[in-house]
């Protein structure tokens, strides 16, 4: 099965997640996402930084949080989801020697 990766330019991903190109500044400077900058088309986005804005901007609304705030909890929430997996595979490797 082929992965389709959908991409937006800055004016597209400002229009589709809401934010303004100065907080896309902040948020891209702060590590929430990344932009792919390569072949002189400026920043391009994937759909995967869609998704993560719009997270974001969940947190924002029901935290009332700001962007440093939003990119720590983020990183937070990603390392507490990595750890729920790794100790999901390890409860499995465990009842194989019960």
């Amino acid at each position: 099965m082929a992965n389709v990766t959908i991409t937006f330019t800055v004016t597209e991903f400002c229009l589709h997640t809401g934010v303004s190109r100065e907080e896309l500044d902040e948020i891209v400077g702060l590590g929430v996402i990344e932009p792919d900058t390569g072949a002189d088309k400026g920043w391009q986005f994937d759909d995967r930084a869609v998704t993560v804005v719009h997270r974001a901007l969940r947190l924002r609304r029901e935290l009332a949080l700001d962007w440093p705030g939003i990119a720590v909890t983020l990183t937070l929430l990603d390392e507490n989801e990595r750890l729920r997996q790794e100790n999901r595979l390890l409860l499995q490797r465990l009842e194989r020697y019960l």
